[in-house]
């Protein structure tokens, strides 16, 4: 047997810290007093009420609710339920033991089962700690008499004498159970929670708990997998004593782990004072460097102070030379009184240089030093920041590294990172960014703590680089800073439409998603009858589709993305008043020697390039950039195909009548003209064989749900 005093902290509440009081079974398989988890509901409700928890866990003397519980009770009062939404039937409970927010169900607490098991374990523990005190019969007149047994059926305790008393021979109290003297009674049969009046027969293997054959036929366990409770006890039964007898069996290598944790203990102790006393001397190093520094600037300021003093000093005592009867001017009165001429011109030819010297001065007084130590200031503000990041630096915490591929730029900044060992992860990040400017040369960091391992940034200047990193924290320990990477925003603030399927749509050759995102170009049965009465070495015509929505002034950005696999795209802009004459072309067939941009070399296309055309469009197509033929054109036609960019941007500005093709990915501008922007401007595609394009999803707080439609 297992000595009962051996096992005290099996039996300890892990809400109120002390021995069970009526245990109830949480859904996780922890046990709380029935009390505890009143008391930590009444504690939500005292949040929600008060909107905070320092009151609530004051309210509750009893109960020591830890500081993840009450964090996770203020969470939930910020999320904006309202106090009638937690009640006894429907509540989210956060458990003290596995510090999880448990969901106890439509019933509440009273769909919880006490746990009469542990119950009677903890009363034979009572017993056992207080063995010297008996338990005295509850109906002996005083003095009571020592009682003998206990009735389970009576929930009362007997001597010998009031049991025959109470529980005469051949009546039915007679036929009660009755076991040794106790205080804990507990009920002969277990009763459903659900249903009161009837008693628990199965065990569900899916929720883990008992039910009743109403839980099974009609209730919540209805469709779960059930066994009979006879089976469930031999089962369990079986499996608790083999694990029991397994860890009985293994009692050498237990003990020898226990010896080894002690010896950890110790070597953790020693450990943390040598920490302590590096870290002290550290800091002391540092202290001593700061004290030099201070005692070098005390020392630098006192001689100039000194040498300061003094010159002003001298030139006061010049300058009090000057008065009436004192000094150089009582010195030249007196040899003013000299009546000898040659005595006289001796002695006054170089003191009438002295005066003039002191005449001059007085016109223009100027001080002999400065007041100011304007040169003495000490400027700290980069070491403040190499102080304020001065933290313990650990190997096992890995450096995060910022993916620059799952980061974007868009309407806002999408910042993703991963670490992409196996050791230790981070509890917590902390994302600094800052914008490149080139006339500051120390820029400030602005910092963001984040739980996960991506971070959506708005707010950010268009046009602009910045900087981003990222390092981990696990409390106190922090990793090395990620390599720094650097984004570019869009040229402009990110235009939102959609693909327009009512102007000039051709549902037969182009199929939209039900989002109006996407747009493919549906080389089907109709496109087939087209081409067999084509002649040969001629396309057939491309299919137009423009956005919903127009611009009519300032400037603006949007993206999409074209599929690899597009044989075909022409992307740019469209004016209002010559949308009819895009779509109602006159011509059915097109060479590429009459299409203005095709990006084919035809060696005529310089005289069909105008600007006056009725849309200003560039070529994509077989994962390649297109760069129209225009007189600045490089001549070479190999140096005006480009790689296809993975997200093409393009930046209209009707202002300045220009629009740009961009590499959306790092912002770089690959061919820029020059646009009629006199009417309202649309965004205008157009597809040809098998094609695809994709307006870029917006940067949102639930990023990362893309859409796949097509």
């Amino acid at each position: 047997k297992v000595a009962i005093k051996g096992i005290e902290r099996e039996l300890i509440c892990p809400a109120c810290k002390e021995l069970f009081t009526h245990p109830l079974i949480l859904p996780c398989q922890h046990n709380v007093c029935h009390k505890c988890v009143k008391e930590i509901l009444f504690a939500f409700e005292d949040s929600f009420a008060d909107g905070g928890s320092e009151s609530s866990n004051q309210s509750s003397p009893r109960i020591k609710i830890s500081s993840s519980s009450m964090d996770r009770i203020d969470r939930i009062s910020r999320s904006g339920r309202k106090r009638n939404s937690l009640t006894p039937r429907s509540s989210l409970f956060p458990c003290p033991g596995c510090q999880r927010d448990i969901d106890l169900g439509e019933r509440g607490i009273n769909g919880l089962f006490r746990n009469f098991t542990l119950e009677t374990i903890v009363e034979r523990y009572r017993q056992a700690a207080r063995a010297a005190v008996a338990i005295m019969c509850d109906f002996c007149k005083p003095p009571p008499q020592e009682s003998t047994k206990s009735c389970m059926d009576c929930s009362a305790s007997y001597c010998n004498e009031c049991f025959k008393i109470h529980h005469p021979w051949g009546t039915v109290k007679a036929q009660h159970e009755y076991v040794g003297p106790t205080t804990n009674f507990r009920p002969k049969i277990l009763m459903c929670p659900e249903h009161e009046m009837e008693r628990v027969n199965m065990y569900c293997e899916i929720c883990r708990r008992p039910v009743c054959h109403l839980c099974k036929l009609g209730g919540c366990h209805a469709n779960h997998r059930v066994t009979t409770m006879s089976t469930a006890y031999k089962t369990l039964k079986e499996k608790l004593s083999k694990d029991i007898e397994y860890l009985i069996s293994k009692e050498s290598q237990v003990k020898a782990h226990i010896t080894q944790l002690d010896l950890l203990l110790k070597e953790t102790e020693c450990n943390s004072e040598r920490a302590k006393e590096e870290a002290f001397h550290s800091f002391e190093k540092l202290s001593h460097v700061l004290e030099e520094k201070k005692s070098a600037a005390f020392r630098a300021i006192e001689a100039s102070k000194n040498l300061r003093l003094e010159k002003l000093q001298m030139q006061a005592e010049e300058y009090q030379g000057l008065l009436e009867n004192n000094g150089l001017v009582g010195y030249a009165q007196e040899v003013l009184k000299e009546t000898d001429p040659s005595c006289f011109v001796q002695t006054a030819k170089q003191l009438h240089v002295r005066i003039q010297k002191a005449t001059e001065s007085l016109k223009s007084f100027r001080p002999a030093a400065e007041t100011t130590f304007e040169d003495f200031v000490v400027d700290t503000a980069k070491q403040e920041e190499i102080l304020g990041d001065l933290s313990f630096h650990s190997n096992g915490l890995e450096i995060p590294e910022i993916n620059e591929k799952q980061s974007r730029m868009y309407n806002k900044a999408l910042i993703s990172w991963e670490c992409p060992g196996k050791t230790e992860s981070a509890d917590i990040y902390v994302l600094e960014y800052h914008k490149l400017n080139r006339e500051e040369e120390s820029a400030t960091w602005q910092e963001i703590k984040v739980c996960s391992k991506s971070k959506v940034i708005s707010d950010l200047d268009d046009d602009s680089s910045y900087a981003f990193r990222v390092r981990g924290y696990k409390g106190s320990i922090c990793s090395p800073w990620s390599r720094e990477v650097i984004l570019r925003t869009p040229p402009a603030p990110v235009f939102s439409f959609l693909f327009d399927d009512k102007c000039g749509y051709n549902s037969e050759h182009l199929l939209l998603n039900p989002r109006r995102t996407s747009v493919e170009s549906r080389a089907g049965f109709p496109l087939l009858l087209g081409s067999e009465r084509m002649q040969v070495g001629c396309y057939t015509t491309l299919d137009y589709i423009i956005g919903d929505t127009g611009i009519a002034k300032g400037k603006h950005f949007w993206a999409i993305h074209v599929e690899a696999y597009s044989y075909l795209v022409k992307v740019g802009v469209v004016s209002g008043n010559k949308i009819q004459k895009l779509f109602h072309n006159t011509h059915d067939v097109t060479s590429p020697r009459y299409e203005q941009d095709s990006g084919h070399d035809s060696g005529s296309e310089d005289a069909f390039f105008d600007s006056s055309q009725p849309f200003t469009l560039v070529t994509l197509g077989m994962k390649k950039f297109f760069i129209p033929t225009t007189p600045a054109a490089p001549k070479d036609p190999a140096s005006r195909i480009l790689p296809l960019p993975s997200s093409l941007g393009i930046c209209l500005d009707c202002d300045k009548g220009k629009v740009g093709f961009y590499d959306a990915g790092c912002m770089k501008c690959l061919y820029e003209c020059e646009v009629d922007c006199s009417g309202i401007m649309y965004p205008a595609f157009a597809l040809m064989g098998g094609a695809a394009v994709h307006l870029e999803e917006v940067v949102s707080a639930k990023y990362g749900q893309y859409h796949d439609d097509i």
